[in-house]
């Protein structure tokens, strides 16, 4: 840490790992949609929650954004989570044939 700190590369590597940390979650978005729909929407919750506890109890000013970073993005993957079954209704991704009931709006039941 001391080496970056000497070079001023913090804000560099924040930027890289928040870059790595959203691209992350985009395909995390379209598999849990896929095999578990919108109701995985808590795990996000929870993740962000303790995401945001360990960033308020870590000194490391690096380490601290990083879990922001990954705490925020967590809760937004909660709307993208419930966007992409709206994507999914629109033919844009595929549809898990093992849940297709779930995608079945009151007139095709």
């Amino acid at each position: 840490m001391e080496i970056i700190a000497g070079l001023n590369a913090g804000g560099i590597i924040i930027g890289l790992c928040t870059f790595l940390i959203i691209g992350f979650f985009h395909p995390v978005v379209v598999k849990a949609e896929y095999y578990w729909g919108t109701k995985c929407w808590w795990i996000f919750l929870l993740l962000g929650i303790l995401g945001i506890a360990g960033s308020v109890m870590t000194d490391n000013i690096l380490v601290s954004t990083l879990l922001g970073v990954f705490s925020f993005s967590s809760f937004w993957t909660i709307k993208e989570l419930f966007e992409q079954r709206e994507r999914v209704l629109k033919g844009w991704f595929p549809m898990n044939p093992k849940r297709k009931e779930e995608y079945m709006t009151g007139k095709e039941k």
